[in-house]
């Protein structure tokens, strides 16, 4: 079994997962993995293209496979938005490290997301912005170890922030 030394990064598409992870593993000198870009070396093309080729259902299929085979260590890894549809993901990021949910209010994602399919946001046909955050967020908590608000969008402050509540954790 590898070691649970790794930091994921989950939440809504826009949440701030590979900013933040990028300066997060800078200050805490770990390696910076980003999901979204596996997938796509792995398909040969853009997230929103793997959606139109192979349809919702499809993309959660490849997003699953990747990140259930990540092997890393020391690392912070920043998934998409869906990853927790992937049940056999979820499990092996929890045995690989300590999961952060990136919570932001739906007010901010939905300022954030000014083109989402361009994106590649898994959303299906009929369902709204706000039907996805919803379904999501119970999703995100359910596999959460850790819930560190974004709140400001203060980049520096949302890595203190979590450091903070790593360092907490670690002592209770």
């Amino acid at each position: 079994m590898e070691k649970k030394d790794n930091l994921i990064l989950i939440g809504m598409p826009a949440s701030g997962k590979s900013t933040v992870g990028v300066i997060l593993a800078k200050v805490i000198g770990y390696d910076f993995i980003d999901s979204d870009l596996l997938i796509q070396r792995r398909e040969g093309m853009r997230l929103a293209e793997i959606i139109e080729k192979k349809g919702i259902d499809g993309f959660i299929d490849v997003e699953n496979e990747v990140n259930a085979s990540i092997r890393a260590s020391r690392s912070v890894i920043a998934t998409g938005g869906s990853a927790v549809y992937g049940e056999e993901a979820m499990r092996h990021l929890r045995e690989i490290g300590a999961v952060v949910y990136l919570q932001v209010d739906f007010e901010i994602i939905q300022a954030r997301l000014r083109n989402i399919r361009r994106r590649g946001v898994v959303l299906r046909e009929g369902q709204t912005l706000r039907d996805l955050y919803e379904e999501r967020c119970a999703l995100y908590e359910k596999y959460a170890d850790l819930i560190v608000r974004e709140g400001s969008g203060e980049i520096e402050a949302v890595v203190a922030r979590i450091i903070r509540a790593l360092r907490a954790g670690a002592e209770s």
